[in-house]
C-alpha cells in the first residue's frame, strides 16, 4: 500500500477520506462550505445572498452518542466484585478514561461511520512527564480514522488482515523543509515502523494539500517491534454496515440533499421575510420633488419610492408581495419531518410534537422512542464486540510487557444502559405488584442510594433518625410516663 512511487492517502482511501472531511463539516455547521451550490439557487445576485443553515447532523449524532453511552456501561469479569480479573479490568478502565473515549467514538462515528481503538503499551505523555508520574502502563485510544488504512484479506473485503495507521508531518532538517510520511503497520503479534519522504501534488484554493507522492524511504526508519499479542493492536468499530465491505455507513450521506433543501427553504423564507421589512411606497404623481425641468426627483432603487398614476387616482401605499409563506413553512415542516425518519429519531426524542410526558409513564415514553432504541441498539451490538476485543488485547498486551500479572485473562461481559431515565414510581408499584407489597429493599440501601452516601454515613443518618423519634415519642406524654402529671397526682393524694 505504502511505496516508492506510490500516492498519499492511497486512491482506493481518497473517496473515504473526502466523505470524513465533508461530514464533519455539516456536524460542525459549516454547511455553506458543503453546499456553495445554494449561491446559485437563492438569488442571480450574490451580494444579496442571505444564507441560513440548521445543524440538524449535530442533532442526529449527539442523540446516537447520547443514548449509546451517555450513561457508563457495566464491564463485569470473574467470579465476584472483589475477583482479580474484576479488579484488573475495572482498573484498565478507569486509567483510561474509557467513559469518555466510547462517547467521542461514537460521536465521531455518526458521522464518518468508522472509529478505531488503538492499544499501546508506553507512557500517556511520551516521556515528557517522569516515569514517578507517568509510569509505563497499557493505554487505550481512540485513532483518528482519517490516518487509518485496512488491509483485507484476498478475496474477503469484509476480514480486515492489518491496519496501516499513516499521517504526514513537515520536517525540518539539514535539507530545508520536506513532508515526511510515518507508517505503522499493525499485523498479528507484531508492529512494523518506517518513514517516507513525499511531495506535495494537490493543492486546495484554502492552501490544504489533499494529495502527495512517495519518493524515497527514510535511511535507517524501518524497525519492526513484536507484541507478544496474537492479534493486531488497533480495532474498527463501524457505525453500522453489510457484508460486502469493511467500511463502516454514516448517518449522515444519505441525508445531505434533505439538509441542503431545509438550509434553502429558511433562506428563502429570510428573504422574503426582508423584502417584506422594507417594501418600497408608491405615491400619487405630483408629490415628489421637481428638477428644474419638471421631472420628479426620486430613485427607486435607493429611496424605494415612486410615483404612479394621477394624484387622485392612487392612495399612498407601500408594495408587498405574496411570497407564499404558509406553503414555504408546511414545506419545511414535511423536510424536517422527512428528515427525522429518514434518522430513526421520533419527535418526542427531541422535544418536538407530542412530546409531553405529563402523566405518561416511563413505558409508554419508551414505546414512543422504539425507532430511535433499535437504531441505537444497532449500533450497540458492533461496539460490544469491539469493546470486548479491545480489553482483552489490553491484557494481553498488559502481561506480556510486564505489568501486573495476578488476575486470569478474560472476556469480559458488557452491559449498556437504554440511555432512557427510569421511572422510580413505575418500577416500585411493579415490585410491590410482584412481592404482595413486601419491602424490597433495606432503610439503609434506600438512604444510600437516594442521597449518594456510603455505607458510613448512612448508617450515621440512620442513628440520627432513631435518636429524634425518641425524643418525638409519643409514650412521654402518658399519665405514667409524664414527669408533671405525676407531681399532680401525688399532690392530690396528699391534699386527701
Amino acid at each position: 500500500m505504502f511505496g516508492i512511487g506510490e500516492y498519499y492517502p492511497p486512491p482506493a482511501h481518497k473517496d473515504r477520506i473526502a466523505r470524513y472531511r465533508e461530514n464533519r463539516k455539516l456536524f460542525m455547521g459549516k454547511h455553506y462550505d458543503v453546499f456553495q451550490k445554494v449561491q446559485n439557487r437563492l438569488s442571480t445576485r450574490n451580494n444579496e445572498i442571505i444564507y441560513i443553515s440548521t445543524n440538524l447532523p449535530a442533532i442526529i449524532c449527539k442523540k446516537s452518542a447520547d443514548f449509546l453511552f451517555g450513561e457508563t456501561p457495566v464491564y463485569t469479569a470473574g467470579k465476584d466484585d472483589k475477583a482479580p480479573e474484576q479488579l484488573a479490568l475495572e482498573r484498565i478502565v478507569k486509567e483510561n478514561n474509557l467513559d469518555i473515549t466510547n462517547y467521542e467514538s461514537a460521536l465521531g462515528n455518526s458521522y464518518r461511520g468508522d472509529s478505531f481503538y488503538k492499544v499501546r503499551w508506553g507512557q500517556e505523555w511520551g516521556g515528557l512527564v517522569d516515569e514517578k508520574a507517568d509510569p509505563y502502563r497499557v493505554i487505550i485510544e481512540s485513532q483518528n480514522a482519517e490516518y487509518v488504512f485496512p488491509e483485507t484479506a484476498p478475496g474477503d473485503s469484509n476480514k480486515i488482515t492489518a491496519y496501516h495507521i499513516a499521517y504526514p508531518m513537515l520536517v525540518r532538517d539539514k535539507n530545508g523543509e520536506g513532508w515526511v510520511l510515518n507508517v505503522e503497520s499493525h499485523y498479528p503479534g507484531r508492529i512494523v515502523y518506517v518513514k517516507y519522504r513525499m511531495n506535495p501534488l494537490s493543492i486546495t484554493v484554502d492552501n490544504e494539500i489533499t494529495e502527495w507522492r512517495i519518493y524515497a524511504e527514510l535511511a535507517g526508519s524501518r524497525r519492526e517491534v513484536e507484541t507478544d499479542v496474537p492479534f493486531p493492536l488497533v480495532v474498527h468499530v463501524p457505525n453500522y454496515a453489510t457484508d460486502e465491505s469493511w467500511h463502516g455507513i454514516d448517518d449522515l450521506t444519505e441525508n445531505k440533499s434533505l439538509f441542503d433543501e431545509i438550509n434553502h427553504r429558511l433562506s428563502q423564507i429570510a428573504t422574503i421575510l426582508d423584502k417584506h421589512a422594507d417594501p418600497a411606497i408608491a405615491v400619487p404623481a405630483g408629490v415628489m420633488a421637481e428638477d428644474e425641468d419638471g421631472n420628479p426627483v426620486f430613485r427607486v432603487g435607493l429611496d424605494k419610492v415612486f410615483e404612479v398614476m394621477g394624484k387622485d387616482d392612487v392612495v399612498p401605499q407601500y408594495i408587498t408581495w405574496d411570497g407564499q409563506l404558509q406553503a414555504a413553512f408546511q414545506e419545511l415542516e414535511r423536510l424536517v419531518d422527512l428528515l427525522l425518519i429518514n434518522c430513526e429519531i421520533p419527535a418526542v426524542a427531541l422535544g418536538k410534537g407530542d412530546s409531553g410526558t405529563s402523566g405518561a409513564s416511563g413505558l409508554s415514553i419508551k414505546w414512543r422512542m422504539n425507532s430511535l432504541l433499535a437504531k441505537v441498539n444497532r449500533k450497540r451490538q458492533y461496539y460490544d464486540r469491539g469493546l470486548k476485543r479491545v480489553l482483552l488485547i489490553a491484557q494481553m498486551l498488559e502481561q506480556a510487557r510486564g505489568g501486573k500479572k495476578d488476575y486470569q485473562i478474560t472476556v469480559p461481559i458488557i452491559k449498556f444502559n437504554d440511555g432512557l431515565p427510569d421511572d422510580e414510581a413505575e418500577m416500585a408499584n411493579i415490585m410491590s405488584i410482584r412481592t404482595g407489597g413486601k419491602a424490597t429493599i433495606s432503610q439503609k440501601t434506600a438512604i444510600m442510594v437516594m442521597d449518594n452516601l456510603t455505607e458510613e454515613q448512612a448508617e450515621a443518618e440512620l442513628e440520627r433518625i432513631k435518636e429524634e423519634e425518641a425524643v418525638a415519642d409519643p409514650s412521654i406524654f402518658n399519665a405514667e410516663n409524664d414527669p408533671l402529671k405525676k407531681a399532680r397526682g401525688k399532690q392530690k393524694a396528699g391534699d386527701a
